[in-house]
């Protein structure tokens, strides 16, 4: 399993009106197809901020937690995924057009914990296409996050 997915998209918006979008984590399921909903505990976003998450994939539909690991607004935002130790990640970049927009999704221990990869494998297919799966929902998020700020 590769340690590091990514996805980048160049936004005519400013970086805090793209900032505004991504770190209102009530609106990720307006902009993710695999996120059904991102509920964030507490009265702010910000380091330390846990949430509890309803997710989908080929038809299954489960529940996940994280907690923000990094909170710099209009330049990066990172949660870390409770059940499986992943980091997923908003990076922006000013440009002279506006924004470079980077989503990634790291694995910092360089493998996902077996029953994870059990259920990848069982489930959805093997690695290829549970991560083809990923990387094409990160193109459709950015894809939805540049058409809402480029209205």
């Amino acid at each position: 399993m590769p340690n590091k997915l990514e996805a980048s998209i160049e936004i005519a918006a400013a970086p805090e009106q793209v900032w505004s979008v991504i770190s209102d984590f009530k609106r990720i399921s307006e902009f993710s197809p695999q996120t059904l909903r991102m509920q964030p505990l507490g009265r702010s976003v910000h380091t330390g901020t846990w949430t509890v998450n309803l997710n989908k994939a080929k038809g299954y539909v489960y529940p996940t937690t994280s907690k923000v690991v990094r909170f710099e607004p209009n330049r990066a935002l990172a949660f870390r995924m409770n059940e499986n130790g992943t980091v997923w990640s908003y990076t922006l970049e000013p440009t002279d057009g506006g924004t470079r927009l980077v989503q990634r999704r790291d694995v910092p221990k360089g493998k996902l914990p077996g029953w994870l990869q059990f259920t990848i494998d069982k489930a959805f297919g093997g690695e290829q296409p549970f991560e083809g799966a990923l990387v094409d929902g990160m193109h459709e998020t950015l894809g939805k996050i540049k058409r809402t700020l480029e209205r």
